[in-house]
């Protein structure tokens, strides 16, 4: 089969032909038909991602979307035919979906949306993951709250946005001049954070109460806002980007709380990635509702153009994710 090699950190993928996989015990093996592209993708390329662990040579890629071939033994809830989606590999010593087929853990699948094409379901696992650990398994956003998410135009902002919203929460969201329409397209009542300090919009919006669940996606000085604008003693802050030094004074002289989310321990640890298959399926039947669409870049990109596709994804520069055809 067709498979995008990476043989060291930092140097140019390669378009190879490589053995085609089997499905082994508990494995599904599935034509890739989409790929999704993170930025965590291109810091894996650049070495610039200790945390995935990932071995070489390797294929990389983290999301895919696709078509059941065969499925291995003690695997009952996939038969060939079945178009599937999910977060399954790329990191680790586990095979990525660069490549025309992937065997994988059937844990870690789900049948995809009906409602959405190969190329909108293979842009959603790791980002929607990361935002239901995130707003759901840590914060356990509900009805009524006020949640704020940084960066709501981003891959994983702009899932979190739908998500908080189909769970009945009132949604804020900071973004960019440029993202504001974006955000409110999504529901979400948009803060320019170039314009706006976080008293005002504290102030705005809560009467200078703070938000009950704030989830940042940016990280940095944005997680230190984060816990100067929570809610005083029952506030929750959740960061899918905890680098760098921080002080949680703010937080603590607020009686708030602090969440972090690390979606590649099911990956990398082997332990519970039956419940990275739950949070798929949550995410299909919320699809297929009419409450979770992603947004994509419409560049197109071919196995032959993933190094292109990585250069968009570096230079920030995108419209939605960026997602490579395989099949």
């Amino acid at each position: 089969m067709r498979a995008v090699v990476l043989q060291e950190f930092g140097t140019p993928l390669i378009l190879s032909e490589i053995d085609k996989p089997d499905a082994g015990p508990g494995q599904v093996l599935v034509k890739v038909m989409a790929s999704g592209v993170n930025p965590l993708d291109t810091k894996i390329w650049a070495d610039k991602a200790a945390h995935a662990k990932r071995t070489l040579p390797a294929v990389l890629g983290l999301d895919l979307a696709g078509v059941v071939e065969a499925v291995g033994t003690g695997v009952n809830d996939f038969t060939p035919g079945d178009e599937v989606y999910g977060m399954t590999g790329g990191v680790g010593d586990l095979q990525g979906s660069l490549a025309e087929y992937a065997a994988v853990d059937a844990r870690l699948l789900a049948r995809k949306p009906t409602a959405l094409s190969m190329r909108e379901a293979a842009a959603l696992p790791l980002v929607v993951i990361t935002a239901w650990e995130g707003l759901i398994d840590r914060a356990q956003v509900r009805p009524g709250q006020k949640v704020l998410i940084h960066g709501g135009a981003g891959g994983i902002g702009h899932v979190a946005v739908q998500i908080a919203r189909a769970r009945g929460a009132e949604v804020f969201a900071t973004t960019s001049p440029s993202r504001l329409e974006v955000v409110e397209r999504l529901g979400a009542t948009p803060i320019d954070y170039t314009t706006t300090a976080v008293e005002e919009y504290v102030a705005e919006h809560t009467g200078g109460q703070g938000f009950d669940v704030i989830f940042d996606t940016v990280g940095g000085a944005v997680l230190d806002a984060s816990f100067a604008a929570v809610r005083t003693y029952t506030g929750h802050v959740v960061s899918a980007l905890g680098w760098g030094t921080h002080s949680l004074a703010p937080l603590s002289f607020r009686g708030a709380t602090y969440s972090g989310v690390f979606t590649l321990l099911p990956m990398l640890t082997g332990r519970n990635r039956e419940h990275h298959g739950e949070i798929m399926r949550e995410a299909a039947a919320l699809a297929d509702a009419g409450a979770l669409k992603p947004l994509l870049d419409p560049r197109r990109f071919t196995l032959a153009d993933v190094v292109d596709a990585h250069a968009a994804v570096e230079s920030g520069a995108l419209h939605g994710k960026i997602v490579i055809d395989v099949g």
